[in-house]
């Protein structure tokens, strides 16, 4: 029978579970897990989780160790004791530097030296996919399947989950509709679904463009505050609009708008970033002190997305080359770089040095 989930809907229902606060618990070779997310974990989970006994861990990205001055043992992670007495206000200063100025001294932290971090770091990837902060109360459990059963919680088998989780989700056409928009009449609109049970991304087509032809093209990430609200901390709307009006003038583009807000972190870790970058530090700083890479964003599915509609070559509007790299990496070629340079404003152009300086970006 085919009712059973199968492994890509079991990480989608972990990633549920921990947004909503509920545990999760992953498996390799027999040993196991119980882990939970340390933004949405609660005082009274926490007072359950001690009375299990052994010795739970926050397991934190190397990023976010740096910050906080944790050794770290693991490479890419660090594994943080939780001291005896820890409380939720201690577990939140670890996981989350919105006080770090306020409260530089968070330790001394003891880190892990001996014992294998390969559950802990399939925990922090799970748990930055379901954009919360990457940071993961930890505890290992004797019999993972029987504790598991006894309260109903999510089992995930670390190794098959750490492999979906490095895969890139495929893009599946769901519908188009004709929407004509102020810069050209001639749009349509295409919807796509990830087979991962993520957000929804989008492309849209102006005029018909040839599919044996470049066709102009544009890779944009969602930008809430800049393609909505307006914001003058960043280039996106600008850019967002310039890219439909250059594709209007030449009466034929497509524009992928891909739901990646916040390169990839989500809408509420870049308010977070924001809100750092108000205490002084740039937008990378700011992605590293949150325990995140300079850019999260999976441009594999931009690929997908124009492959699927049929288009194999683009001229790619972008100041970015690591668009350029990524489209050429997974089967599009980029016959032409169409710079997009708009909407410098005194309030962004710290932001946009940033861009050039750090991340590379032709400014």
């Amino acid at each position: 029978m085919s009712f059973a989930p199968d492994m890509t809907e079991i990480v989608a229902r972990a990633r549920a579970d921990l947004r909503m606060g509920v545990p999760v618990v992953l498996v390799r070779d027999g040993e196991g897990a119980l882990v939970l997310a340390a933004e949405t974990l609660d005082a009274q989970r926490l007072a359950d989780l001690r009375a299990l006994g052994g010795q739970p861990v926050l397991a934190i990205t190397a990023r976010r160790a740096e910050t906080l001055k944790a050794r770290v043992y693991d490479g890419d992670l660090a594994r943080v004791v939780l001291p005896p007495d820890a409380s939720m206000s201690w577990l939140r200063g670890v996981a989350d530097p919105a006080d770090d100025l306020k409260e530089p001294m968070k330790g001394p932290l003891q880190t892990l030296r001996e014992g294998p971090a390969d559950l802990h770091r399939v925990a922090i990837t799970l748990i930055k996919s379901a954009r919360l902060l990457p940071a993961a109360v930890m505890l290992p459990l004797a019999d993972p399947y029987v504790f598991a059963g006894e309260y109903a919680l999510t089992v995930l088998n670390a190794d098959r989950a750490r492999d979906l989780l490095a895969s890139s989700p495929y893009p599946h056409p769901v519908v188009s509709a004709r929407l004509p928009v102020e810069a050209s009449e001639a749009g349509r609109l295409h919807i796509y679904r990830p087979d991962d049970g993520g957000e929804e991304h989008y492309a849209f087509e102006i005029g018909s463009p040839p599919r044996d032809k470049p066709v102009l093209a544009r890779l944009h990430s969602a930008c809430f505050t800049g393609d909505v609200m307006g914001s003058l901390k960043c280039d996106c709307g600008p850019q967002l609009r310039g890219a439909l009006a250059q594709m209007g003038a030449e009466g034929a583009g497509v524009l992928l708008y891909l739901n990646q807000e916040g390169r990839g972190i989500g809408l509420a870790n870049k308010m977070r970033a924001y809100s750092l970058q108000d205490q002084g530090f740039d937008t990378v700083e700011a992605n590293h002190r949150l325990g995140f890479e300079d850019d999260e964003r999976d441009f594999k599915l931009g690929a997908n997305i124009l492959k699927s509609m049929g288009f194999t070559q683009v001229r790619l509007l972008t100041n970015n080359p690591r668009k350029i790299a990524m489209m050429e990496k997974n089967g599009i070629e980029v016959v032409e770089r169409v710079p997009l340079k708009v909407g410098e404003t005194h309030h962004n152009r710290g932001y946009l040095a940033t861009k050039a300086a750090k991340s590379g970006h032709l400014l």
